[in-house]
């Protein structure tokens, strides 16, 4: 049997003991500072919303804004802010493509069908623009999208090397060889001066050779001769 004496010792010991755990646990938690640290996604929001707040028809500061919120999967903000710089942009090309990826990423596949298909026919007028709007599809993962693009920019500027290059990177890409061959070397043979390409088709078995860009300007060469008869010794 434990006597009174020995009873409160032990009582004394445990109290001691669970409190020493107790103070020890409460040293090891960790302190959150009061003002916590935002993360960047929050800071470049808050940032975005003050220049809203200064300029409100900034297309620009709407489109990436829209972009932090579809990268958090805020459809219906994201949509919101495309809208918005679209209303002030109506060309804005990045944010059409968004606008696209957000509405088949909300469900909305047959709006997002028929805005696609309202931007090409807006932009198909103009190789430029076309092509534009076909990076910013491929941009946003909209592959098939992006190469209607293309397709339409070829039609109006057949002879671009810069589009023909793009549909052979397209198609390489998908690793369409034949394709990607074809295009990427209908691109060097309008301009022999991209080593970019003449590199993609060697890689593809193709020897190709870049020219060596001739002097157009030969007057310092003259010049060179001239002063040389000059200095002549008799």
């Amino acid at each position: 049997m434990i006597d009174r004496l020995q009873f409160v010792s032990l009582l004394i010991c445990t109290l001691l003991l669970f409190g020493g755990c107790s103070s020890q646990r409460d040293d090891k938690k960790v302190k959150i500072p009061k003002d916590t640290v935002k993360a960047p996604a929050e800071k470049e929001k808050a940032k975005l919303l003050r220049q809203i707040d200064r300029n409100f028809e900034n297309p620009q500061a709407h489109f990436q804004l829209g972009q932090l919120y579809q990268a958090e999967g805020i459809w219906t903000q994201a949509e919101y802010h495309y809208n918005t710089a679209l209303s002030f942009d109506p060309v804005h090309r990045e944010a059409q493509a968004a606008m696209v990826k957000v509405l088949i990423a909300g469900g909305d596949t047959a709006k997002a069908g028929v805005c696609a298909e309202l931007y090409l026919n807006q932009a198909c007028a103009s190789a430029e623009e076309s092509l534009k709007l076909g990076l910013a599809f491929q941009k946003q993962g909209l592959d098939e999208y992006a190469l209607g693009c293309y397709q339409q920019a070829l039609r109006l500027a057949p002879n671009s090397a810069s589009v023909n290059k793009q549909i052979g990177y397209y198609y390489l890409s998908k690793n369409d060889q034949v394709r990607a061959q074809d295009y990427l070397t209908r691109s060097f043979q309008l301009d022999p001066l991209q080593a970019e390409v003449a590199g993609e088709l060697g890689r593809l078995g193709i020897a190709v050779k870049i020219p060596r860009k001739t002097q157009q300007n030969t007057k310092k060469l003259d010049r060179i001769v001239e002063k040389s008869s000059k200095n002549k010794t008799p």
